[in-house]
């Protein structure tokens, strides 16, 4: 094993830009000259298993359940492991530049921290906590509508970083366009819609014990602290939210969650309500994509919901390189489901995807340790890309094309870190 001695930090890159790559160097300090080891492993087979022990049951499914008998999370993971990286030598890979710019504005890495609902029941941190450290090490944060945190509270704990907002989509119109302008006066720049959740699927996971934490509000506190919907509350049920929460749940999900589905003509309405770039998630097919641009979004997200709402379904990164060849030159493409190493990540760029979303990884290292787990898992599959690109050859972002990488079946290829 290689000295760890000062000459061989690493290099600061010629624009003084962040360099992940250097957290590799202080986990590796930080054992040698102190004796601290990693408190959230770095190990991607690991990192469920070690949430496992620090989270209470029904937490612990919810997190790590999927739709059916799991099938799409395995096929998530497949996917991947049919493509292999090739990697090119002799090049100058030394300075890694991973900034990208995506509607207009140059982020430091192509990663984003995923929507994700109700993360108080993984941690007392929950989702300010999660949006403070994505501030500080520069990686957007994409709020859930299921939050257990206020948009306004979010905002405030993300202080000046990037922050998106994800609509859980309402078929109130009035309550709908209260969520947008709060999130609009509140710094969120862009809108994701989830479109493959307007009812919730069949988990047995949750289902076994009976659990859904939205029933006994926890997860509402987005709708729980919109003056439109109290307004509403109060006119039905002659008395505050606070009064009779398990109401107010009933009323809250029977809007979001209704077992309605929304339809393309009535995108047209959040293009009158959001003046930002609207993006689509759940994108699964090249036709839905196609309709995507035909009704004028500015991106999608090519998703299936990490496995969690259609079992028996194709692994997103399966149908990523169709999608991105269709529309890739009309609309900005980002991907989720099933990113969990660096390697993943140039996979998912180098077919097409512009930005890629991290979710279960950083929810399990919140449930390890809070936001500074989450900061750490989020941190090391940023060392792991940076340190991917310059060892396979690939110096900046716009270096990843199809030409790095070749879909190649081996048996042996089942899964891994689901």
């Amino acid at each position: 094993m290689p000295q760890l001695q000062a000459s061989q930090e690493h290099p600061e890159a010629p624009d003084g830009g962040r360099q992940y790559g250097k957290f590799q160097n202080e986990i590796y300090s930080n054992g040698v000259m102190n004796n601290l080891m990693p408190t959230v492993t770095t190990n991607p087979n690991k990192l469920e298993e070690q949430a496992k022990l620090h989270l209470g049951v029904t937490s612990y499914n919810y997190v790590s359940g999927g739709a059916g008998e799991r099938a799409t999370m395995d096929a998530n993971r497949l996917a991947f492991r049919q493509w292999k990286i090739i990697p090119r030598m002799l090049r100058d890979t030394t300075h890694r530049d991973l900034t990208v710019e995506i509607f207009g504005e140059k982020h430091e890495s192509p990663v984003f921290f995923a929507p994700v609902g109700v993360q108080t029941i993984f941690h007392r941190d929950r989702e300010v906590g999660v949006a403070e450290i994505a501030a500080e090490i520069g990686v957007p944060y994409i709020m859930s509508s299921a939050a257990s945190s206020t948009i306004e509270e979010v905002a405030k704990a993300n202080g000046s970083g990037r922050r998106w907002y994800q609509l859980y989509w309402p078929h109130d119109e009035e309550i709908t366009v209260s969520l947008l302008r709060r999130a609009k006066s509140n710094g969120f720049k862009v809108l994701v819609v989830t479109l493959d959740t307007w009812a919730l699927a069949w988990r047995p996971a949750d289902l076994d014990n009976a659990y859904v934490p939205f029933a006994k509000g926890v997860g509402n506190q987005v709708g729980f602290s919109d003056p439109v919907f109290r307004r509403k509350f109060k006119e039905k049920h002659k008395k505050e939210i606070e009064d009779d929460i398990m109401a107010a749940s009933v009323d809250w999900e029977a809007d979001v969650f209704s077992g309605k589905a929304h339809t393309w003509d009535q995108i047209e309405h959040l293009k009158k309500n959001w003046d930002g770039p609207i993006v689509l998630k759940g994108i699964q097919h090249v036709e839905d994509a196609q309709k995507a641009v035909e009704v004028g979004v500015q991106g999608i997200i090519v998703s299936n919901h990490g496995g969690r709402q259609m079992d028996g379904a194709t692994g997103s990164f399966e149908v990523l390189p169709e999608i991105a060849e269709a529309v890739g030159d009309k609309i900005t493409v980002l991907f989720d489901s099933g990113i969990r190493t660096g390697a993943d990540i140039i996979k998912a760029l180098c077919l097409g995807a512009k930005g890629v979303l991290i979710g279960r990884p950083f929810v399990y290292g919140l449930g390890i340790a809070g936001k500074q787990g989450a900061r750490h898992v989020v941190k090391g599959i940023l060392a792991d890309l940076d340190q991917s690109m310059g060892l396979c050859g690939i110096r900046t972002i716009a270096d990843c094309n199809p030409s790095m990488v070749r879909k190649v079946r081996y048996g042996g290829d089942l899964k891994s870190s689901l």
